[in-house]
């Protein structure tokens, strides 16, 4: 792989600085660094291969000479700066939803449709966090027969709302330590010592946005354009890694047994069935790692080509900045 020229937009946030660590982990060969934000970010310094690289205010002249910018920055100024990233010749990873359902769009997983990259024209779209955590669970099994449809509720990690959320439930916990109030800003509701059933906007039909996400786009990450989900999204008070309970029907009968085997092989997931004295991950287990843990794997007692499972992952990582990192890898590996 030849030195690269990457910018990252959106560097200080919380998926941005996780990108600039990935990229370090994985031992990308960057010739140039350029950390890209708002004005409010410019100045500050970020470290990276062990110097101290001022953070640019981003502009439509930031892009020249790019070889990859990695989008960390909400859907509004992601198609602000999109046509600037198109005209410099850069390939736009673009992490925000902004371009997720555009069907001239790449939208990648590598593990799972990593061919779909390459046919792009300038712009790669990153799936929704429960979306590629619930997918790379599945795909294994997808293999063996097609996935008709899927019943999915999320778990999800404060962090999923950046740093506001993790903020919010620290302070939250604080004040209930003190017997204070805790003040509520970020969410609805109280999230310390409580869930939330509603993540997201609505979509127009009693579901979410984020709910539909995993119906939306997954069709296009399976290539299974009549794919139903019916998804719940649900915000926890955990700090980091998403956890998402399945249910799938496939075309055919998958006994449990191959199921187990087909997620066992599959790259990036790791199948627990023994993991210090229990059958099931959490999600501390899989804080700041890539691979997508799966367990509890079992016969749907309602449907005889059902099959129930239990999977964690950080969303910070293989659900955001890593997958970005890992679409760049196989680009660049190409080249």
């Amino acid at each position: 792989m030849k030195a690269l020229n990457i910018a990252v937009l959106g560097a200080t946030g919380a998926v941005g600085q996780e990108m600039l660590k990935i990229l370090q982990e994985y031992e990308i060969p960057v010739k140039k660094l350029l950390p890209l934000g708002s004005a409010r970010s410019a100045g500050k310094k970020i470290s990276f291969n062990g110097e101290e690289i001022p953070v640019q205010e981003a502009t439509d002249d930031s892009f020249n000479g790019m070889d990859f910018v990695l989008g960390a920055v909400e859907g509004d100024m992601s198609r602000r700066f999109a046509p600037a990233i198109k005209k410099s010749g850069a390939v736009y990873i673009d992490n925000s939803s902004a371009f997720r359902l555009e069907p001239d769009v790449p939208l990648v997983v590598p593990e799972i449709n990593g061919a779909d990259a390459f046919n792009h024209n300038g712009i790669i779209a990153n799936p929704n966090c429960c979306t590629i955590i619930a997918l790379m669970a599945v795909a294994g099994i997808a293999k063996l027969s097609p996935i008709k449809n899927m019943i999915a509720c999320t778990y999800q990690a404060v962090s999923g709302a950046g740093q506001a959320g993790l903020a919010e439930l620290e302070d939250q916990m604080a004040s209930l330590a003190k017997g204070e109030k805790p003040v509520v800003k970020t969410f609805a509701t109280q999230i310390a010592l409580n869930v939330i059933p509603f993540i997201d906007a609505p979509y127009g039909n009693d579901y979410t946005k984020e709910e539909m996400k995993m119906q939306n786009e997954g069709r296009r990450i399976m290539h299974a354009p009549d794919l139903l989900v019916n998804c719940t999204c649900v915000r926890v008070p955990v700090m980091r890694s998403h956890s998402i309970a399945v249910t799938l029907r496939t075309e055919s009968k998958v006994s449990i047994e191959d199921a187990k085997a087909a997620v066992a092989a599959y790259p990036g997931v790791k199948l627990i069935e023994d993991y210090e004295g229990r059958c099931y991950p959490t999600p501390l287990d899989t804080t700041d790692q890539d691979i997508v843990w799966v367990g509890r794997i079992r016969q749907d007692l309602t449907d005889e080509n059902g099959i129930t499972l239990w999977c964690c992952g950080d969303q910070i990582r293989k659900g955001a900045a890593s997958n970005a990192v890992q679409i760049l890898k196989l680009l660049a590996e190409k080249e």
